[in-house]
């Protein structure tokens, strides 16, 4: 198993690059390479992204290791678990508004302080702190993804004033190369646990600095917005409710994304003890996973460039995300054999192609159909469901039944996926929809200011005669 994961990672890394490089002769097609203040902007937000995010993938593949290693078992360890998505759902909610009315930038340093402690808890073997310590990373997680994409839209647009063409092509940039750096995290988080003599621990400690350094770069470097902030805390929270129920593109959408990112996460609890057998080099195998995302971040330029429209690729990634719950419903059980486990692990690069793809897709999408003004907190929502769901499977691990076979809760992803497929479905003939009555509106603009002139240039004769 070690030899395949080893050679798996060296093929990939090949196929990601060679994607990249067509999917950049694109990109230089659709922004100018002489455009110093877009490239500049996008600088100053890669770079804060990607200290936070390689400060959150230093521990990706050792949590559930951690906590083994600690001596808990896997109903206490999906306890654990439970606690981070349980605390997205009570407190996460939160989060969003109140980076709309305090500010995104402060929300940012708020996360770099709250998910240094949470590295911290990391080092106590007791239980309850390690729960405490989940309790924040279920906070912290909520604004690594709704406060740094709000930032960003608001600076893009607003601010700076970029064509909104250009959000896609930055969250596609971003998503390849949050591949590479989530595959050096791998690595580090691999070569730490096993040579620092401090075992699963080790990345954690690691984890602390570039978070650190993320929030200093923050303070130094952003500048601070904000979003809706007539409204108090709990006005807003509601009015971000109210506007999800009120537009049925932000519904469907947001429907489709917490379905899709169910999966997601169940995967990230189950994917160490379905492939996990001992010897298995984890941090290896997560790189290839963020090798996956990489390729899936390429495939999205290319199929962008050829005409496929960011809501088709929606639909596709839930497609390829269906297939690999298919065949893990079949590999994931109790008596594996070797061959069932290395089928599984081509049935989660698969999933993680797809994800790559997804990212930069539900990025474009939501800033055209979320309303500035709530947008942290709009997204925020979006997570509740998909807390819900997946506390909700992870909790039934506590079930003999259940914990012996896995295949249950792959069939349970295979249900949601597919579910996803067909909302996606209409939420593409609504999406499209719009944008076409979009379109004909601006035609109608255009034609009145060429039409206006023309009259006046009439009247002018007429009264000249």
């Amino acid at each position: 198993m070690e030899l395949i994961i080893y050679g798996t990672f060296l093929v990939l890394s090949l196929v990601a690059y060679a994607a990249r490089q067509v999917a950049n002769k694109g990109d230089e097609k659709k922004v100018s390479i002489s455009n110093i203040n877009f490239k500049s902007f996008q600088k100053s937000f890669f770079l804060v992204y990607f200290l936070a995010l390689l400060g959150d993938w230093l521990q990706g593949p050792y949590v559930y290791k951690l906590y083994a290693f600690y001596g808990f078992k896997e109903s206490e360890i999906a306890v654990l678990y439970v606690a981070g998505f349980a605390s997205s759902v009570v407190f996460g909610t939160c989060t969003g508004p109140l980076a709309d009315l305090w500010g995104r930038r402060k929300m940012a340093i708020a996360f770099s302080v709250i998910y240094t402690f949470c590295c911290l808890t990391k080092m106590s073997p007791n239980f309850w702190w390690l729960f405490i310590g989940r309790v924040f990373g279920g906070v912290a997680t909520s604004m690594l993804f709704s406060t740094f994409e709000s930032w960003y839209v608001y600076e893009h647009s607003e601010r700076h004033g970029f064509p909104s063409e250009w959000i896609g092509i930055t969250f596609s940039i971003s998503t390849f190369w949050c591949g590479i750096i989530a595959i050096l995290a791998g690595i580090i988080s691999n070569v730490t646990a096993e040579t620092l003599g401090y075992g699963p621990v080790a990345p954690f400690v690691v984890a602390i600095l570039p978070v650190v350094v993320c929030g200093v770069v923050v303070l130094k470097t952003w500048e601070e917005n904000y979003g809706n902030s007539k409204s108090g805390l709990c006005g807003s929270c509601l009015e971000g409710l109210r506007i999800i129920f009120r537009d049925e593109q932000i519904l469907l959408l947001g429907t489709v994304q917490s379905l899709l990112e169910s999966c997601m996460y169940i995967f990230v609890f189950l994917w160490t003890p379905v492939l996990d057998t001992g010897t298995t080099p984890l941090g290896m195998v997560f790189s290839c996973f963020m090798v996956c995302i990489m390729v899936g971040s390429a495939l999205f330029s290319i199929l962008s460039h050829r005409g496929y429209t960011e809501a088709n690729i929606l639909k596709n990634c839930l497609v390829l995300i269906s297939a690999s719950m298919a065949v893990c419903c079949y590999t994931a059980r109790p008596d594996a054999t070797s061959l069932d486990t290395v089928i599984s692990f081509i049935a989660f690069l698969v999933l993680e192609v797809a994800i790559g793809m997804y990212f930069p897709a539900i990025s474009y999408l939501r800033s055209q159909v979320i309303p500035e003004s709530h947008r942290a907190n709009v997204m925020n929502w979006f997570r509740v469901p998909m807390n819900v769901i997946t506390c909700g499977a992870l909790l039934c691990l506590h079930v003999d039944t259940i914990s012996r076979d896995k295949r249950i809760v792959f069939a349970a992803c295979l249900v949601l996926s597919l579910t996803g497929t067909f909302l996606c479905k209409r939420f593409i003939g609504i999406f499209q929809e719009d944008e076409e009555s979009k379109l004909d509106i601006e035609v109608t603009e255009k034609q009145g200011l060429i039409e206006e002139p023309v009259k006046q240039s009439e009247i002018e004769e007429e009264v000249e005669q």
